[in-house]
């Protein structure tokens, strides 16, 4: 007898499903949930260039030892750090928006398919995602600032310097 049922479901979702309109419909309203999905691929990889490279500039400074101007090069350390810690954040933040974007695309596919109404989920889920990707590029904000910020200081230790 479950069999049956089971059968009779499948059956229901196979004629849901086979209308080539509804399909492309799901298709068409998953493209700019996609085409965002990839843009935040391509900030992400920036993002991570910088999280790498200042996780990298941090190692060096860490192990030069004695050797070279060890004082200044440790100096660095706070405003690299701060930069890390953005840096780390953005992504993370912008993982979180690319996977809730995902679940977005899914459950629009989903929509098609099934009778229950799933509008205020894909609603609540977008906004999250949004949330998500503002907090990301916020974050990515303030590690630039900082990277700016302390590039400014050291012009000015270097004028001061060269003046004196």
């Amino acid at each position: 007898m479950l069999d049956i049922l089971s059968g009779i479901g499948a059956i229901e979702l196979i004629e849901r499903t086979s209308s080539t309109l509804r399909v492309q419909q799901v298709v068409q309203l998953s493209l700019a949930p996609a085409f965002l999905l990839a843009g935040i691929g391509a900030v992400m990889n920036v993002m991570t260039n910088r999280l790498i490279w200042v996780a990298n500039k941090i190692e060096r400074i860490l192990n030069a030892g004695e050797e070279g101007d060890i004082e200044a090069m440790r100096a660095e350390l706070p405003a690299l750090e701060l930069r890390r810690i953005f840096a780390q954040r953005a992504v993370m933040l912008s993982t979180a928006s690319a996977l809730t974007i995902s679940v977005v695309i899914v459950l629009l596919f989903i929509s098609a398919f099934v009778t229950t109404p799933l509008g205020t989920l894909v609603a609540v889920m977008w906004v999250i995602s949004m949330g998500f990707l503002v907090a990301g590029l916020g974050s990515f904000l303030m590690e630039t600032r900082t990277a700016a910020k302390r590039n400014r200081e050291r012009m000015r230790e270097r004028r001061a310097r060269s003046t004196a």
